[in-house]
């Protein structure tokens, strides 16, 4: 197997793992297969390969739909319950979108805990 096959199966398998309402981002992809920093290469890998896998469920870092059909891959999110307003992800059942996942140090830095 070539170094490129490795990395297209690495990255395949992790979002092969993902479940029905799960969303998450190519960064985050990229860091579960072991390659860090490399999104754009899941991005290319999703972009080409034959393979069936869930592509619906891997947005950009600001939950930002990236695909060649936009409005496919909000049905197919809207359809697994995840929540899709303005081409972007608001709140998913689970994974890094999912409000109710969220402990306080997964906040974005903008959202302050409630004060007491």
């Amino acid at each position: 197997m070539t170094t490129g096959d490795e990395r297209e199966r690495r990255i395949l398998d992790v979002i092969r793992a993902l479940r029905s309402g799960e969303v998450t981002t190519y960064g985050d992809v990229a860091d579960m297969a072991g390659y860090p920093k490399r999104s754009r290469l899941v991005g290319r890998i999703l972009a080409t390969t034959d393979v069936e896998v869930p592509w619906w469920r891997v947005v950009n870092a600001s939950g930002q739909l990236r695909s060649n059909d936009v409005g496919e891959q909000a049905a197919l999110l809207r359809s697994e319950d995840v929540i899709v307003a303005d081409e972007r992800v608001r709140d998913a059942p689970s994974g890094r979108f999912s409000r109710s996942d969220r402990s306080p140090r997964q906040r974005s830095p903008r959202s302050r805990p409630p004060h007491p």
